[in-house]
């Protein structure tokens, strides 16, 4: 269970970090907000995603590429449906879209640290 830190690694620790705090805060979020189904889908996708890439399964670029289209759906209906009307929803959204993409395009490129 040791992640071996090295020079390509600290990106992918910055996207397990990612998957595994939005998918705490998704699953956190969700009694507040009368259990939505998508916020219990995103927050259980982007567990098993951190547990994937913390464990390099290569099954993880899958569920990756589902939870993407997941999360993307999820933040541009949120900002359609609420922007201006709170400024902190619409700030996280922006960062949870964006965010979303740079870790999906990171780990789509380093898709063969994966298969070691």
């Amino acid at each position: 269970m040791k992640f071996k830190f090295e020079l390509g690694s600290m990106g992918m620790l910055l996207a397990i970090a990612f998957y595994a705090i939005s998918g705490i805060v998704s699953l956190a979020v969700l009694p507040m907000s009368s259990f939505p189904p998508h916020l219990g889908i995103i927050g259980i996708l982007s567990l098993i995603v951190a547990y994937g890439l913390f464990r390099k399964r290569v099954w993880t670029i899958w569920v990756i590429a589902v939870l993407f289209f997941v999360a993307i759906t999820f933040s541009v209906y949120t900002l359609y449906y609420v922007w201006g009307e709170d400024l902190i929803l619409d700030t996280t959204m922006v960062a949870y879209f964006i965010l979303t993409w740079v870790f999906t395009a990171y780990t789509a490129a380093k898709r063969k640290m994966l298969e070691n």
